[in-house]
């Protein structure tokens, strides 16, 4: 076999293999002292959600990555979620916006506690961004079930309502940020948190329709 067919073999070996290979979304893991892992059904419920009601191809296995890590630039989609402090680093604001501007979407979700922190280490990562709060007519509202009225309120903390607020880069949704919902445990196994079959699916349902967002709408 001489070197120019040796070469096209590699490649048609590497782009089956590709192909092969199932879209994998991802868990992060950040320092501060905040239970990062809290949820540890979520993902897996969710991907399982999404596989059967989309017809997604999504690795049932969550992947549990650093904000330092390069490995994020191989996943469309990272799940933050937690209670207490949050802290980036300043190689870990460096590859997050970078992973940001160059595609990826980081869904976080407030699982009680975690506002403050977020607030401030997102600023580090966009200083010149704000959060602002989304319609209730954006398309993540209504990619594949409709929520009239934006997202669904799963756990009561504070008497406040569930607001989904979004970071948006150079037109392009980066980050939303869910807010007095606790989506996270809504998708997490029923029994955990006691939670209705109802309650559990509406939002599944919203789980999906951020997936969906993050696959069609957001290039």
């Amino acid at each position: 076999m001489n070197k120019r067919a040796g070469l096209l073999l590699l490649f048609l070996s590497l782009v089956c293999l590709l192909e092969a290979q199932t879209v994998k979304l991802g868990l992060l893991k950040y320092d501060g002292g905040g239970d990062w892992y809290s949820n540890p059904t979520s993902l897996p419920n969710l991907i399982n959600f999404c596989n059967q009601q989309l017809n997604t191809n999504i690795n049932p296995e969550p992947v549990t990555v650093a904000v330092t890590s390069r490995d994020i630039f191989g996943l469309p989609f990272i799940h933050m979620t937690g209670h207490g402090n949050v802290v980036f680093s300043e190689s870990a604001v460096k590859n997050l916006r970078l992973y940001l501007e160059s595609g990826g979407f980081l869904h976080i979700d407030d699982n009680y506690g975690m506002d403050k922190f977020v607030r401030r280490e997102m600023k580090k990562v966009f200083p010149e961004l704000d959060f602002v709060e989304l319609p209730f007519n954006h398309p993540i509202y209504h990619k594949v079930f409709p929520f009239a009225n934006g997202l669904p309120k799963v756990h009561e903390h504070d008497n406040k309502p569930p607001q989904g607020f979004g970071l948006i880069y150079k037109n392009r949704l980066v980050c939303f940020y869910t807010y007095e919902c606790d989506l996270g445990d809504g998708w997490e196994d029923p029994s955990v948190h006691n939670d209705s079959p109802e309650k559990h699916l509406e939002a599944l349902k919203m789980g999906a329709n951020i997936i969906s967002f993050v696959f069609t709408d957001n290039p």
